[in-house]
């Protein structure tokens, strides 16, 4: 069976929205304005530059190579077989747990209906773990009949997302808004540059848009790639950079002035629904919290049936690299990876069921963002190994771009903290063990070790300046904001080490021949040809 490309614009622009809008946007703007006040406004500004930085580098790899499971697979044609498999298990594991984690709080929120679902602590009873074993199957299932049954389902689902924030933003600013708030407690930005950029890394705005990737794992099954892939990865951050800083206005804007007499860092909500439901209650609006409880429910459902899609793509790609079985890369009768969807399924349940919540949290979005790193790298790569290749999206000023987009990426993974750093860690020593026995059954010999170098002598000095710094749990040795000045520094010196570090051109030119072997077994017809990279 093959592969078929039936995403459009809407679809692959709404795949990505309904990735980045799971249940963050709930509790977001509280976090960010107790950080910044106001000017977490701004932050939301930083964040979204800075996310669609990273987007133009996977724009222009994804045109260039429109293969599913980019992620995963974009890296070994810069960099060989062995930086792939590393990124690509990063981005597995920390795929697998999203759809855990966006279950979780849907049955949380559902469970104000459904009491069963979760104990007094807030954990999931055992009628819970089974509502989510089910939860989860729907999800898989509802995947394993093509991408465009897949595609519609969730184009519904994001139009009712970005419908109610527009809804709640609109009637909040309609029922109070109070411009002094603006001014008050300290002015526009009570907390001055170091709040706005505490926001931007603490606060999770920068984080908040990491869903955009998942354009990037469907490219494979896209229409028109050269036109769709980079306006949906464009779009999708434009929009939700709307949608949040709209909420964040509503917020600011709507909290009662007394609430601000002991300042921004004082404001707080105990409400089931955060911040928001805090704030229908306060101007008696009753009827819209019974819309934020059901988007409660939907939007982390929406983005775990995304992320179940996603992962299943990124297994399919570690199966073309040599990592996972050839099992895993067998298409069902309508050209989706049923066996890497069965895979994902049991992954994520064990997660969910075995890992404490908390480490499940932290190991999220720290991988995921760990092999965003590869993007910048390949990006400027391909421009020494294929300078004459048609590139339907280039990116002006590369080399700026790309080296600049890979230093945001690695302030995210430092600001993810010490507490979480050590984990992925632990992640990449596991994921060596069992690629060393895979590969001593299956015997590569291509890995490309050399081209690997850098990104072993980048983890080694991000460990070492994340344990002597001040985010999460570091020792603190490294006052605050030179550590971040130093991982720029680090990474800029590291970026250029990895460019220089590519595969040679014969190397090169033999992955490309695989790839294009391997898309003649997975594509038919017209999307066979859709799939080849032009030259």
């Amino acid at each position: 069976m093959a592969m078929r490309r039936e995403i459009g614009l809407l679809g692959l622009t709404f795949v990505a929205v309904g990735g980045v809008l799971g249940s963050g946007w709930l509790f977001a703007p509280l976090e960010t304005a107790q950080l910044a006040g106001p000017a977490s406004i701004i932050a939301w500004l930083i964040g979204a530059v800075a996310m669609l930085l990273i987007a133009l580098t996977y724009a222009e790899n994804s045109t260039l190579f429109p293969i599913a499971g980019g992620i995963a697979r974009i890296p070994q044609f810069s960099h060989g077989r062995l930086l792939a498999l590393a990124m690509g298990w990063s981005a597995w594991v920390g795929y697998c747990t999203t759809a855990p984690i966006e279950v979780k709080a849907s049955l949380g929120y559902a469970s104000s209906y459904l009491p069963w679902l979760t104990n007094s602590a807030g954990g999931l009873t055992i009628s819970g773990y089974l509502a989510a074993a089910a939860f989860l199957a729907v999800l898989t299932v509802v995947n394993v009949f093509g991408v465009a049954w897949f595609a519609r389902i969730n184009t519904t689902m994001t139009w009712f997302k970005l419908f109610v924030p527009v809804v709640f933003i609109v009637v909040i600013v309609a029922a109070r808004f109070e411009p002094s708030n603006f001014t008050s407690a300290g002015g526009f930005a009570p907390f001055g540059v170091p709040g706005i950029f505490a926001a931007v890394s603490t606060g999770g705005v920068v984080f908040a848009f990491i869903g955009f990737r998942h354009a990037i794992d469907l490219a494979g099954e896209v229409r028109d790639t050269q036109r769709v892939i980079p306006l949906a990865l464009i779009l999708s951050v434009l929009i939700c950079l709307a949608v949040y800083v709209g909420l964040q206005i509503a917020f600011v804007g709507a909290i009662d002035p007394a609430s601000l007499s002991g300042g921004w860092q004082t404001i707080e909500s105990t409400h089931e629904l955060g911040p928001l439901g805090a704030l229908a209650t306060s101007v008696g609006v009753l009827w819209l919290l019974s819309m934020l409880n059901v988007a409660a429910v939907v939007s982390p459902a929406g983005s775990g049936l995304v992320s179940v899609s996603s992962n299943a793509r990124l297994a399919l790609a570690m199966s073309n690299n040599g990592v996972f079985p050839r099992l895993f890369a067998k298409l069902n009768e309508y050209g989706v990876p049923l066996w890497a969807l069965i895979l994902n399924y049991f992954v994520a349940l064990f997660m969910l069921i075995v890992l404490p919540f908390q480490q499940i949290l932290a190991l999220n979005s720290a991988a995921v963002v760990l092999s965003f790193i590869a993007g910048p790298v390949s990006m400027v790569a391909f421009r020494y190994l294929a300078p004459n290749a048609h590139r339907p999206f280039v990116v002006p000023a590369a080399g700026f771009i790309g080296a600049l987009a890979f230093v945001i990426a690695s302030l995210m993974i430092y600001w993810s903290g010490w507490s979480t750093i050590w984990l992925l860690l632990a992640l990449l020593a596991v994921g060596a063990v069992l690629f060393l026995l895979r590969f001593a059954v299956i015997g590569r010999e291509d890995l490309e070790p050399m081209s690997a170098v850098w990104f072993g002598v980048y983890m080694a000095g991000l460990t070492v300046i994340s344990y002597l710094g001040g985010y999460g749990g570091g020792l603190g040795v490294i006052p605050h904001p030179l550590d971040s000045v130093l991982v720029g520094l680090f990474a800029v010196v590291i970026f250029l080490m990895a460019i220089r570090g590519r595969v040679s051109q014969d190397v090169f030119d033999r992955f490309r021949r695989e790839q294009h072997e391997i898309e003649r077994q997975e594509y038919d017809g017209d999307d066979l040809e859709d799939a080849m990279t032009r030259e």
